[in-house]
């Protein structure tokens, strides 16, 4: 990881320093990394810079990361869109976390361009559109958004006076840097561990946070991975494994937003197997997820393919039809 220089944290510091109302946006269909980063920087503006702060969604996030989140510290534009809009015009700054673009931002796009105020990312995907943002933070060599921004918070001068970092902002921070790495299974680095350990001695209860990620979910969740591992799992000569979700499938088990999260992992654990791609349908299109091992690029893969990119070893991206799927309706 590149290190973080004096000048570009004195002017976050600044930034927040000088802004009265702070909007947080996020990458749509929210995950652990994305909402863990999103409410560790809401707190942190809350608590210690006594800041009116608001964290906007796109879309609703998995019902397994309710944990992480508080009464009052969302907004979902896809449930409140006059809200969001409101907030987003009314902010004089801007943190845009866990994504490159704002075309990544779902229901929010369109407010988010339109916002006149100064305009910070802190992200850790590829090819960043930089010239939207005032103050960019983009690394790739990090395991998460999580991480990126543990590592700038540690430097704010508060949390650096307080001589221990605050459990209410790491527990959320080590949920989404668990989430984003499969726990400690890929893109994990030196700085990923020395940050877990800090926030184990600061006294984060990983214990807790692994039980609440991994052993809450509902049955559907289980049935549906049986369905995907006897039914649905096709291996290809080469190490490639694909699985297909339809919208039959998922109405069949009820599945609700999360409760795949994480299938396409599993033909990684079949020898021979390199490249794992899962399909799940949405409206007019399949959201794809890739995920790879060794040298192989699931973002290559991605963007060739799906319309889409990401990280070495894990990407996605859309399949359009019809266009992309002659003779689907």
């Amino acid at each position: 990881m590149k290190s973080l220089t004096a000048s570009e944290l004195q002017r976050l510091d600044a930034l927040f320093g000088m802004s009265s109302k702070i909007g947080l946006t996020v990458h749509i269909h929210p995950d652990g990394d994305a909402l863990g980063s999103g409410v560790a920087l809401l707190r942190y503006l809350r608590k210690y810079r006594r800041r009116d702060a608001v964290l906007l969604l796109p879309d609703v996030y998995p019902d397994y990361l309710r944990f992480i989140v508080g009464d009052d510290e969302v907004v979902v534009a896809a449930d409140a869109p006059e809200t969001a809009a409101a907030s987003l015009s009314a902010c004089d700054l801007l943190v845009c976390l866990y994504h490159n673009s704002p075309g990544r931002t779902g229901a929010l796009e369109a407010a988010v361009r339109a916002c006149t105020a100064p305009k910070v990312l802190i992200d850790h995907h590829l090819d960043p559109e930089t010239a939207d943002y005032e103050l960019v933070f983009s690394e790739t060599e990090v395991s998460s958004t999580c991480e990126l921004l543990f590592d700038i918070l540690s430097e704010m001068p508060d949390i650096r006076a307080a001589g221990r970092f605050p459990v209410e902002i790491g527990t959320p921070l080590m949920a989404g840097m668990t989430t984003d790495t499969n726990n400690f299974a890929n893109s994990v680095f030196p700085g990923t561990f020395r940050m877990a350990s800090e926030l184990l001695s600061a006294g984060v209860d990983r214990d807790s946070v692994l039980f609440m990620l991994y052993n809450q979910y509902r049955e559907n969740r289980f049935r549906a991975m049986g369905c995907f591992l006897s039914e649905k799992l096709t291996l290809l000569p080469g190490g490639v494994a694909y699985a297909v979700f339809d919208r039959e499938t998922e109405e069949r088990f009820c599945l609700a937003e999360g409760d795949t999260e994480g299938f396409v992992n599993l033909p990684l654990g079949i020898a021979g197997v390199r490249v794992s791609v899962f399909l799940k349908e949405d409206d007019g299109f399949f959201r794809v997820s890739v995920r790879s091992t060794g040298d192989c690029s699931a973002s290559d893969f991605a963007r060739e393919y799906f319309h889409g990119g990401g990280h070495f070893h894990a990407a996605g991206g859309r399949l359009y039809f019809p266009d992309d799927i002659p003779g689907a309706a």
